[in-house]
């Protein structure tokens, strides 16, 4: 599906000061072109975008594969929303957290597998990790001399239901951090992280499904009457989304190195770009007229994001829609330099 962001040609005619004079005036033209593998309206509910878009992943980390899920986008523009819905009784909208488990023990119980389900929730704030299931105790992120990285600290709970995960994750989110900005009264000022593990009798970690719910993107221009510490976070939020697509350009250009050190949220996913995995992000944005640059920004990002093919070849030959919809974005690409 391609996404078509236009701003077309706008004449202004304004009277002049002297005699009956008009003057005409060329505002802009602008032309962006992005290529996504879904494009939803805001009249779509959070199953339906399960259905289409994460629901074949979780069927997916049921092969052994190791599978991640980003919700990015502006300060305010849903992406807690579309995670997490909304757990009150008069309004409950289920999230992909919800819509996920539901699913996960659904095939458990059918197929009879003996996996169990190990539950952790972290954040990033700051350039530091907490767990969110111990108090926000304070985590290290290590490597070993096979650089794989680990978490040291973090608490795993192991959930036999859906309502024991949902009341896990209820928890966690309880202590989130957040705080006031200038686009929402109650932004997520941290990148949380929830990470499912599908693990076998013998504790062995058969696959690992994470979905992570980045914090606000925002520019610098929006946080001027905010307080010191609001410029902070908004510097290390933006500093981190930052490394996270320099590590999927490295990714996209096959270099040699890839700088997962570049921050703490790139060296905690590490694992989720490299290997047999699949990867999704979903870009949030805002209707809005005032909120344009913002929008421009995210599908930035996630057209970015859509350039990750590395590996999809080795693990996944037959997979042709994707091929077909990236040899599309690269002759856009192709046009427009001409």
């Amino acid at each position: 599906f391609f996404f078509f962001f236009k701003q077309k040609t706008a004449y202004e005619i304004m009277p002049s000061l002297v005699g009956s004079e008009m003057c005409i005036r060329d505002r802009y033209m602008e032309e962006h072109l992005f290529v996504f593998d879904q494009v939803f309206d805001e009249n779509v509910s959070n199953e339906q975008l399960y259905i289409e878009s994460v629901q074949p992943l979780v069927e997916a980390a049921f092969t052994g594969i190791k599978v991640t899920c980003f919700a990015y986008g502006q300060t305010g523009s849903g992406k807690t929303f579309t995670m997490m819905g909304t757990q009150k009784e008069e309004s409950f909208v289920p999230g992909m957290f919800l819509l996920a488990a539901s699913d996960i023990f659904q095939k458990i119980r059918m197929n009879g597998w003996g996996l169990g389900i190990w539950v952790s929730f972290y954040e990033i704030y700051c350039g530091k990790l907490f767990d969110l299931l111990n108090g926000r105790k304070t985590l290290f992120a290590r490597e070993d001399g096979k650089q794989n990285v680990w978490i040291v600290g973090l608490s795993e709970k192991t959930v036999t239901s859906v309502d024991e995960l949902m009341s896990v994750i209820a928890f966690g989110m309880g202590v989130r951090t957040t705080g006031v900005t200038g686009a929402n009264m109650d932004s997520s000022r941290s990148h949380a992280i929830l990470q499912i593990a599908f693990k076998e009798p013998d504790g062995k970690v058969f696959s690992k499904l994470s979905f992570i719910d980045l914090a606000g993107s925002e520019r610098g221009a929006d946080t001027i009457d905010q307080n010191k510490q609001t410029r902070i976070d908004g510097a290390e939020i933006n500093k981190s989304l930052l490394a996270l697509k320099e590590c999927i350009r490295a990714l996209d250009q096959d270099k040699r190195h890839t700088p997962f050190r570049g921050s703490k949220l790139t060296l905690v996913l590490k694992d989720s770009f490299t290997g047999n995995c699949k990867t999704l992000m979903i870009a949030n944005v805002s209707p809005t007229q005032s909120c344009c640059e913002h929008t421009l920004n995210t599908l930035r990002y996630a057209d970015r994001v859509k350039e990750l093919k590395r590996g999809h070849s080795a693990h996944n030959p037959g997979d042709e829609l994707a091929n077909a919809l990236m040899l599309a974005r690269q002759n856009c690409k192709r046009r427009t330099q001409h």
